[in-house]
C-alpha cells in the first residue's frame, strides 16, 4: 500500500520551486507514494504534473491592501488547509517556500500531522526580514519540522545568522533535480549565434548587469537572448534601447521549449545577485551548454568547479561577466571542455537520484 503524502505550495504558476515540486511529485507518485498537491492560491498552472497526482486549490486570492480582505483570505486559507488535511489524512506533509511553510507547519501542529519544510531562497529576503514575533513564530514552526530541507548548504549557514536558528540540527541539503524535457529534433530556434539568459525579469536575476556586460563586449556575430517575464521588462527594454541594441538584444518572453534554446546557445550566463539554487543553470548544463555564473549566494559555487564545468565570476561585476564571455567566445578548446564536463550534472542531479534522497528522508521520519 502506498504512503499518502501532501505537498503544499503557494501555487504552480511558475518559478524554480514550483518546477521542483511538480517534477518531484510526478516522479514520487510512480513509486511508493500517493500524492496530493495543495496550492494555497488558485492560479494558472505553468507546470504539468502526472495524472496520478491529485490537485487541490484553496483560495482565489487577489492582491489587495484592504485589511478586511486580507483577514478574510487568511481565514479561508486556514480552514481550507485544515479541512484538506483532515480529508486527505496524509502520513506527512511537505511544504515549499516560506509562506507555505508557516501555514503548513501551523495547521499540521493543529491536526497532528508530521511535516517537512523546504526553503528555496536565502532567508535574508524572507525570515530575516520579519519582525521579532514572526521570527520567533518561524523558529517554532521550523524547529518542530521533521527536517528543514534546503537546496544549497549556504542557505543553512545563512539561517544560522539569526541566533535562535543556531541551535537547530534538523537541516538537510538536497539539491534540485535536473528537469526532464521532451526533446525533439527541433529546427533552429534562432537564425544567429546567441548568448542566453533565463529567469524572471526582476532585479534579483541581474539581467541589467548582463545587458551592460554585452554592451561593453559588443560582440560582432553573437546576439543576446533573455527568456522570462517579470516586473522589470519595460526597464530592461529601455536599457536595451538606450544602447541602440534593439536588433541584437531581445527579450523573448517565457518559452515552453526553452530546452531548444539551451541546445543551440553559444553559452548560458547566470548574472543573478542572489539565488537559492539556480534551476536554469543546472538545466543549461544538462544540455552541454557552456555556462558562466555569478558567484552569488547561493548555489553556483556548489555546482560549478571553475574552468572545469563552467566559469565563476564575481557577483555584481559587469566587467567580470564581459571578460568571461570574451574568454569563451575566443577559446574554443576551453569552451568545449566546459561543455563536456557540464553534462555530468545529468548524473549528480538526476531526477532518480534526487527523488531517492527525498524518499529516504521521508520514509525515515514517518
Amino acid at each position: 500500500m502506498k504512503t499518502k503524502l501532501v505537498f503544499v505550495v503557494n501555487s504552480l504558476q511558475g518559478g524554480g520551486a514550483e518546477r521542483v515540486v511538480s517534477t518531484l511529485c510526478s516522479c514520487l507518485c510512480k513509486g511508493n507514494f500517493d500524492i496530493t498537491i495543495i496550492c494555497l492560491n488558485k492560479a494558472e498552472q505553468a507546470y504539468k504534473v502526472a495524472e496520478e497526482v491529485k490537485m487541490i486549490h484553496l483560495v482565489n486570492r487577489r492582491d489587495t491592501d484592504n485589511i478586511f480582505f486580507r483577514i478574510w483570505y487568511a481565514l479561508l486559507t486556514l480552514f481550507g488547509l485544515i479541512f484538506a488535511l483532515k480529508r486527505e489524512k496524509p502520513k506527512c506533509a511537505v511544504s515549499f517556500m516560506t509562506t507555505a511553510n508557516l501555514w503548513t507547519g501551523f495547521v499540521c501542529r493543529l491536526v497532528a500531522v508530521p511535516y517537512f519544510v523546504s526553503e528555496r531562497i536565502t532567508p535574508d529576503y524572507t525570515i530575516h526580514q520579519f519582525n521579532n514575533f514572526l521570527k520567533w513564530f518561524s523558529f517554532k514552526i521550523y524547529r518542530k519540522s521533521r527536517a528543514i530541507v534546503v537546496p544549497a548548504r549556504g542557505i543553512e549557514e545563512c539561517f544560522k545568522k539569526y541566533k535562535a536558528f543556531e541551535s537547530l540540527k534538523n537541516f538537510k541539503t538536497i539539491h534540485n533535480p535536473v528537469s526532464r524535457f521532451r526533446v525533439n529534433d527541433a529546427p533552429s530556434v534562432y537564425p544567429r549565434r546567441f548568448v542566453l539568459g533565463v529567469g524572471r525579469l526582476d532585479k534579483q536575476k541581474g539581467f541589467d548587469l548582463l545587458i551592460e556586460a554585452y554592451h561593453i563586449l559588443k560582440p560582432d556575430n553573437v546576439d543576446l537572448l533573455i527568456s522570462g517575464e517579470g516586473p522589470d521588462r519595460e526597464q530592461l527594454q529601455a536599457q536595451i534601447d538606450s544602447y541602440g541594441f534593439q536588433d541584437r538584444i531581445k527579450l523573448i518572453g517565457f518559452k515552453n521549449n526553452i530546452h531548444d534554446y539551451y541546445k543551440q546557445a553559444d553559452m548560458f550566463v547566470l548574472s543573478s545577485r542572489n539565488e537559492g539554487y539556480p534551476n536554469a543553470l543546472v538545466e543549461a548544463m544538462s544540455f552541454g551548454c557552456a555556462v558562466i555564473a555569478a558567484d552569488c549566494e547561493f548555489g553556483p559555487s556548489e555546482i560549478i568547479d571553475n574552468e572545469r564545468n563552467g566559469l565563476l565570476v564575481k557577483v555584481n561585476n559587469v566587467f567580470a561577466i564581459a571578460r568571461a564571455m570574451s574568454k569563451l567566445l575566443n577559446d574554443p578548446i576551453l569552451k568545449f571542455r566546459i561543455s563536456q564536463n557540464a553534462l555530468m550534472i545529468n548524473q549528480t542531479n538526476s531526477l532518480d537520484a534526487i527523488s531517492a534522497k527525498w524518499e529516504n528522508l521521508i520514509l525515515s521520519h514517518v
